[in-house]
């Protein structure tokens, strides 16, 4: 039984070493050949490039485009993050604490948003309506509108979770519904709220598709589809397109990072509670 359970566990470790490995090898090619010149960068080696070619990374934010780009995928995954937290907290503690029918088939439609493919003809026309395509706005309210039933679905379980005494306790001391919510209940759910920040950021800081279709203009262009144009533009220059790839994964990176513990337990957390 020992043997076995030992031959599982190195199993796992092997398993778990090629995974990783998978993921750290393409990372540090691309992070080796940034510093690599044009002839060295064509091979696309693992090998320490002969002279660190750190203007590089200059001359990919030479022209400001760069810049331009991070600060525009910044406000639109900020503003996303922001607005969808806020929207699915509230409508999740609604859901959860009064679940009537009515209530029960509301979140039966925001699971439906989980599952059905949105209808970009329809979308366009609404935003052109609105005029609103085209606009920061419109990329952040359209980004909104995708994340909100995952993240209500997150916070679903999660609230269900914490005893109603508390409520019960504080509108006997006389708190009002908002104050309940943002003072007594918010608190408590920090780490799906940690995850929900952390996945929404990223997935719109990631997209592709949204800016493709609906924002038009260049300047309003996220880090995405800047490297995704200078990608096509430098094609021959591995070791620029390289290091622009460099630039946009530090966010994201960092990210990470700082919310990875809260990432897991938010997400098992609001997966068994409810």
């Amino acid at each position: 039984m020992q043997k076995k359970m030992r031959m599982l566990n190195l199993t796992k470790e092997i398993a778990a070493w090629v995974i990783s490995l998978i993921i750290i090898i393409p990372f540090m090619m691309v992070l080796l050949n940034s510093v690599k010149s044009v002839t060295e960068s064509a091979t696309m080696s693992l090998n320490l490039p002969s002279v660190f070619h750190w203007d590089n990374y200059l001359e990919v934010l030479k022209g400001g485009k760069v810049f331009k780009a991070f600060q525009n995928s910044l406000l639109i995954s900020g503003v996303t993050a922001i607005i969808t937290l806020v929207v699915s907290a509230m409508a999740a503690f609604v859901l959860s604490r009064n679940r009537k029918r009515s209530n029960m088939l509301i979140y039966s439609i925001f699971l439906l948003g989980l599952v059905a493919p949105m209808n970009y003809v329809s979308t366009m026309k609404v935003m052109q309506m609105l005029h609103i395509i085209n606009t920061y706005t419109g990329a952040t309210l359209l980004y909104s509108a995708l994340f909100i039933p995952f993240t209500v679905f997150l916070y679903y379980g999660f609230v269900g979770g914490i005893p109603k005494e508390l409520d019960e306790s504080a509108v006997i001391d006389g708190c009002g519904s908002t104050r309940l919510f943002f003072q007594i209940i918010f608190p408590l759910l920090k780490p799906v709220t940690v995850t929900a920040i952390i996945i929404n950021f990223l997935n719109s800081w990631n997209d592709f598709v949204i800016p493709l279709y609906f924002l038009n203009s260049s300047a309003k262009w996220g880090m995405i589809m800047t490297m995704y144009n200078y990608f096509s533009t430098y094609i021959s220059s591995w070791n620029l397109v390289s290091a622009a790839m460099v630039l946009n994964l530090l966010p994201i990176v960092t990210v990470y990072i700082i919310g990875q513990k809260y990432i897991v337990s938010g997400m098992t957390a609001g997966a068994v509670k409810g």
